[in-house]
């Protein structure tokens, strides 16, 4: 009997095709393929403005996709999500607005959610290996967000993204997170930027991520004003406001994408504070 469908990613190229072969000689050549080589599913990259590594010539638009993003909300990939974060997602707003948007990450998200380690590791690998290529098509800077929308759902998971960012170290990722086992499994990975996405609701455990893992922190309140003094109890020190949600900067220009431009929570500077209000 042929095996059955679908193939597993995990497999090699090579393996894949050798398996077609016996497919249609074991069906006496009746099977009809358009060619000899299976196309795996793969994982769908993103274009953000705002974190974009690459723009065009008129600073209007990214250039290259250089992140990645699965559905939000509890019910898909955002296990710790919290009261706050749910009453402000500006990622689960664009799901709503933009079918193709919702679309791209329900594709990712079908992709991953069952998916074993192997497996994981193997789609992402594609994913970032042709990111890496479209930068240095473009003589761009190797940098990548994880998770411009979604969480890490599950600990292979995480652990998934730590074997292909550890394998890529040309590369500089950076990620926020509400998850605690996750923000410790990757804490100390040297080309990942780190931060743990903090409120009211979690700032107990921010603070011991803070004080036992020494993990970034990258506060949300309704002010400015309230971020400061909350940032200084959890770590000693205000942190810096995030320019771009402070409308210091540009959400993109010739000059680059706010994120790159700025390069605060890029390369993991200091903890950083945002405000739902931008005030």
């Amino acid at each position: 009997m042929p095996p059955s469908y679908p193939l597993k990613l995990a497999m090699s190229m090579s393996a894949q095709n050798a398996m077609i072969k016996r497919i249609c000689s074991c069906s006496g050549g009746r099977v009809s393929v358009m060619s000899d080589t299976i196309t795996p599913m793969k994982l769908k990259r993103s274009n953000d403005r705002k974190v974009a590594n690459a723009v065009s010539p008129n600073g209007k638009t990214a250039t290259i996709a250089n992140t990645f993003g699965l559905p939000a909300g509890k019910a898909f990939s955002c296990p710790s999500a919290t009261s706050v974060c749910e009453s402000v997602c500006y990622a689960g707003k664009l799901e709503k607005l933009f079918k193709g948007v919702k679309a791209n990450l329900l594709h990712n998200w079908e992709l991953l959610k069952d998916a074993d380690l192997d497996t994981m590791v193997s789609l992402l690998t594609v994913m970032i290996d042709e990111f890496i290529v479209d930068s240095e098509k473009k003589n761009a800077p190797k940098l990548f967000r994880i998770h411009w929308d979604g969480d890490f759902f599950n600990d292979v998971y995480t652990y998934a993204w730590k074997t292909v960012i550890e394998s890529r170290p040309s590369v500089q990722f950076w990620v926020y997170t509400r998850v605690e086992e996750s923000a410790i499994i990757l804490k100390d990975v040297k080309n990942l930027s780190l931060y743990y996405s903090t409120d009211d609701d979690n700032a107990e455990i921010g603070a011991g991520l803070k004080t036992n893992h020494n993990v970034r922190l990258a506060y949300l309140g309704t002010t400015f004003k309230a971020t400061e003094s909350k940032m200084k109890e959890l770590t000693g020190k205000v942190g810096a406001k995030c320019p771009e949600n402070n409308k210091s900067i540009p959400l993109i220009s010739t000059n680059g994408s706010a994120c790159v431009s700025c390069g605060l929570c890029v390369f993991g500077k200091a903890d950083i504070r945002f405000s739902a209000s931008k005030k």
